[in-house]
């Protein structure tokens, strides 16, 4: 069991760790009584979202002065510039992972508004 766990972490410190904060907002003007739930529904629904490269982790935004979107590798903070490179290494763009991580993030967002109605 300790090898699985191990092997499990290994292959996320090969990954690049996007800690996305969303704004309680997003979920409607009672988002802040929702957003803790939503943060793990979704991330629940992104564990298999780029999974090759990625690894998505959502947050409430309660603290205005914490950027919205953070990257790291292994455990350490990187900026934009070396998130893009890390992932054009896998001939991929991170721009447009963002732009179709946002779709599937609005898409979520309307079906939690949808259910809690």
């Amino acid at each position: 069991m300790e090898e699985l766990i191990n092997s499990a972490k290994a292959l996320n410190a090969k990954k690049l760790v996007v800690l996305c904060r969303l704004e309680p907002g997003c979920l409607g003007p009672d988002g802040i009584d929702h957003i803790d739930a939503f943060c793990q529904v979704a991330e629940r629904a992104l564990v298999n979202f780029n999974a090759d490269i990625c690894h998505w982790c959502l947050a409430p935004r309660l603290d205005k002065s914490l950027i919205e979107i953070q990257y790291s590798l292994a455990g350490k903070v990187l900026s934009r510039d070396k998130a893009i490179k890390f992932i054009s290494s896998f001939e991929q763009d991170l721009d447009v992972i963002e732009e179709r991580f946002e779709d599937k993030l609005t898409q979520l967002i309307n079906q939690y508004i949808a259910r809690k109605r």
